[in-house]
């Protein structure tokens, strides 16, 4: 992307050396000196991972239920607080496979829907300081699609700066009843209608 630009800047120099009217070689060069520093700063605040973590469980008196997910993708601009993340449904793992096949063919329907998405903001992300290793508490909103259903969210949470990486964590419930999840008659005591969502990520810059 750097060489794309500085291409459209050189083929801008030359059409001005040629042209020898408002230009000179010095401007030229500050031109291009303000580009690639506005090219650094615009990618200096961006992370993301591919690699995060969502572990969800159900525990009710007559059954204890959990999945781990370790496909989920997120990227997080600081300069603006802009939040997205991306997960694969068919990613979550159970200890019981026809937990699993339920789960995928009965309860998400993972052809028809295969991702959840989030895409929101950090509120407060001002408050976080990328210079120094802290432990920040943020404040998340935005939009929570599953199942095919979005709804508003907001939630808290933290990020860990830590040596250049930013590790996030959050905990929050979501109502099966929320996203159109039924489940069956046959199991509804062995499934809690608020599910314990776990997020984890560690975030690299780009």
């Amino acid at each position: 992307m750097i060489n794309l630009g500085l291409k459209y800047y050189l083929k801008f120099a030359h059409k001005c050396l040629t042209l020898n009217k408002f230009y000179t070689m010095k401007k030229i060069s500050i031109l291009i000196v303000i580009f690639l520093i506005t090219f650094t700063l615009a990618n200096a605040q961006k992370y993301m991972t591919k690699a995060g973590t969502i572990v969800f469980s159900s525990d009710t008196p007559i059954e204890k239920i959990k999945a781990v997910n370790h496909q989920v993708n997120s990227a997080l601009d600081f300069a603006n607080g802009n939040f997205v993340f991306k997960v694969l449904i068919r990613g979550f793992e159970f200890e019981k496979a026809l937990m699993q096949e339920h789960f995928n063919e009965n309860y998400m329907e993972s052809d028809k829907f295969p991702n959840s998405t989030f895409s929101g903001k950090i509120t407060n992300i001002k408050d976080v300081n990328l210079a120094k290793n802290g432990v920040y508490n943020v404040a998340v909103e935005g939009d929570l699609t599953m199942h095919g259903v979005t709804n508003k969210v907001k939630v808290n949470g933290t990020f860990e700066v830590k040596d250049g990486k930013v590790l996030g964590k959050s905990t929050f419930n979501v109502l099966l009843k929320d996203y159109n999840i039924a489940i069956p008659s046959a199991v509804v005591k062995n499934i809690s209608e608020s599910i314990l969502v776990d997020v984890n990520i560690a975030l690299d810059k780009l």
